[in-house]
């Protein structure tokens, strides 16, 4: 086949308030501010260009990390891809992230592996759920998330077996099984987190991991490793397919998926089965829990937005306890972070997946999320954790007591009221992320932080009250009973210490 659609020159990657660019543009104009896309093409994309980091300019140390600098980082990438050229081509011999080989597998049409498009008999709800035409840089983008966002299912042909002897992908009666999830789902759909910076170049800078970073956490024996497009795997169990599965570069770039890109669709059959969480291998950018019996990983909760878990995810903060969900990514980088830059971001998201037989979708509720939080160098630590984590369990405390208090109005009518209750208190949260980042702003102890946290409450308790308002009516003279018997008193959170 013809060399063509390189991805190095030609412009595909979706960037704010610049439309599509190529991988030349991102390493060469530190101007580009973030990535766009949906928050799976969002990951997915962050993390090829870490592992075109990490294969171009792994560091030792953090001093060497530091001396190279994002424009240091930024110049060997460029060498890197221009050492490199020929092995990102979307179409010809040595196809990006393909294997010819598995041109015998059952062609699937673009929708029926995009959890976002209706198929099949499904209901279609919105014109984003229509199927429609990909052109080349969307197949690329699509063929980078199926490496590790792939979901589960039967869509996969795993007749097609690479690996001679491989069982992997058979199931107990000696037929081809249900394809697994990718590692960056798992389940129910991983929280990916990373830091961000002004720049794309300067979180790609902060977010790179060192060898001694690697080093120590101890759960890649193979290192770094190698990125794979400098060396295909030739099937699911081959010697390069068992070194991803032991490094850094697998995680990245986890190629669960054999794909090969046609005119109609694409051939697909599971890839390299990686290590889960429960088997103490994880993404750096995913939080793990390993206090317990069981590792628990912290999921995408549509109804419980990323910046609620900030305090989980910060927990490291908190000296007085060392249990808590870690995420390798952050807790490697906030410190450099902090060292580098007067701001930064933790950004966090995900996609939430069910399930059923095996088979995995997005219904219902599920959904994309992402949140973003600014943090200033400057006043992190101790104190400023401990002041957040207090606001934001004063801030659960009341949301727990406005669904009660609903409930408790339709109780007093004799109606369930257990479908209103959660919306009410959602309806809270929602209007309490509008003021969360003037939250995490002002959690340090000067006068005027104090007295900004005081207008703050006042607020947050307003929108308890709205909540309540909304979801209960007073109408008639029986719900103004109600309305006004059940109505929630936040004036004890007022009054508490700020």
């Amino acid at each position: 086949m013809e060399n063509r659609f390189n991805l190095i020159d030609e412009p595909w990657i979706p960037v704010a308030d610049h439309g599509r660019v190529s991988l030349r543009q991102i390493f060469s104009n530190p101007s580009y501010r973030s990535l766009g896309g949906n928050p799976v093409q969002k990951i997915a994309l962050l993390k090829l260009l870490l592992a075109i980091a990490q294969a171009a300019a792994t560091p030792k140390d953090d001093a060497e990390w530091k001396a190279m600098g994002q424009e240091g980082l930024a110049s060997l990438c460029l060498s890197y891809l221009d050492r490199w050229h020929d092995r990102f081509y979307l179409y010809g011999e040595k196809p990006f992230l393909q294997m010819p080989a598995v041109s015998t597998a059952k062609i699937q049409p673009f929708g029926a592996v995009l959890p976002e498009v209706s198929t099949g008999n499904t209901t279609v709800l919105s014109q984003i759920q229509i199927e429609r035409p990909l052109d080349d840089g969307e197949k690329a983008i699509t063929l980078l998330t199926l490496m590790a966002f792939a979901l589960s299912g039967k869509k996969t042909d795993n007749s097609v077996v690479l690996s001679p002897g491989y069982a992997g992908k058979k199931n107990d009666k000696g037929k081809p099984s249900t394809g697994r999830p990718g590692p960056a789902v798992a389940h129910m759909g991983l929280l990916h987190n990373f830091i961000l910076g002004n720049s794309i170049q300067a979180s790609l800078w902060m977010n790179i991991l060192t060898q001694d970073q690697v080093a120590q956490m101890n759960i890649y024996a193979g290192g770094v490793g190698v990125a794979p497009w400098e060396v295909m795997p030739l099937g699911e169990d081959c010697d390069r397919a068992r070194d991803l599965k032991r490094s850094l570069m697998g995680r990245l770039v986890p190629m669960c998926r054999f794909c090969l890109l046609a005119n109609e669709g694409i051939h697909y059959s599971e890839g390299i089965a990686h290590p889960g969480y429960k088997d103490g291998v994880v993404d750096p950018s995913m939080a793990v829990n390993y206090s317990g019996k069981e590792p628990k990983a912290l999921w995408v909760d549509p109804e419980k937005r990323p910046w609620r878990e900030l305090t989980s995810l910060l927990s490291f903060f908190d000296q007085a306890n060392s249990q808590g969900f870690q995420c390798l990514q952050l807790l490697s980088g906030i410190n450099r972070a902090e060292s580098v830059a007067e701001i930064f971001a933790i950004w966090s998201g995900g996609l939430r997946v069910s399930s059923n037989a095996g088979e995995q979708y997005a219904s219902g509720n599920d959904d994309f999320v992402e949140s973003q939080v600014w943090l200033r160098s400057d006043f992190l630590g101790a104190i400023w954790f401990s002041q957040l984590k207090h606001e934001m369990e004063k801030l659960d405390v009341m949301a727990k007591s406005l669904y009660g208090r609903v409930q408790s109005y339709f109780k007093e009518q004799t109606v369930d009221g257990s479908k209103f209750a959660p919306q009410a208190t959602q309806l809270f949260w929602n209007l309490c992320e509008r003021d969360f980042q003037k939250l995490v702003d002002n959690c340090g102890q000067t006068d005027k932080e104090v007295e900004e946290r005081k207008r703050l409450r006042h607020r947050f308790a307003s929108y308890a009250t709205q909540a309540y308002d909304k979801f209960c009516p007073r109408e008639t003279a029986r719900q103004l009973d109600a309305w006004a018997k059940c109505r929630p008193n936040n004036n004890q959170y007022l009054k508490q210490e700020v």
